[in-house]
């Protein structure tokens, strides 16, 4: 069975493609962006499977 870890990280809007092509690089899938806390920010979530 496959067991996950997830994260949060702040998406800035003037950045977006390159700050998922790095947490993609990783193993990072996103799954879900959501309102930040201002307008000018995003929070993305993030799963990968679990080493």
């Amino acid at each position: 069975m496959t067991t996950w870890e997830y994260m949060t990280a702040p998406l800035l809007i003037h950045a977006t493609k390159q700050i998922l092509d790095n947490f993609g690089q990783d193993g990072w899938e996103l799954v879900q962006v959501v309102p930040g806390p201002n307008a000018e920010q995003l929070v993305a979530y993030f799963k990968r499977p679990k080493q």
